[in-house]
């Protein structure tokens, strides 16, 4: 089995874009079907989208957690930084690797991994 799809909903899409641009996504604005205008991003063969909220929906899932691996992932945190993103955790070491968590801003958390290839 695998992933090929996750779709995050939110009230201000381009701030969402802009911060999961500087984890180097490249995104497309577009819509197909009956769907709303939404951005989507490929990584792999998973299909990140970012959504508006859905009607009815007042607010985003702060709960729902992400985790990505970074290729360039000193140069990254260091760009994160510099754009006055959160960090709810620097990086550190752990038994899932080298990881830093940082905050989106709908306050989900996203794990940020090493590359094992850098």
């Amino acid at each position: 089995m695998k992933i090929k799809l996750i779709v995050i909903r939110t009230s201000d899409m381009p701030r969402l874009v802009g911060f999961y641009q500087l984890l180097g996504l490249t995104f497309d604005y577009h819509k197909h079907g009956a769907s709303p205008y939404h951005f989507s991003a490929e990584v792999e063969e998973l299909i990140f989208e970012i959504y508006p909220l859905a009607k009815g929906q007042t607010d985003t899932d702060k709960y729902l957690r992400l985790g990505f691996e970074i290729a360039d992932f000193d140069e990254t945190i260091a760009t994160l930084k510099d754009s006055n993103v959160l960090l709810a955790s620097e990086p550190v070491f752990t038994e899932f690797g080298f990881m830093a968590v940082v905050i989106d801003p709908d306050g989900r958390k996203v794990e940020l991994y090493k590359s094992k290839d850098k």
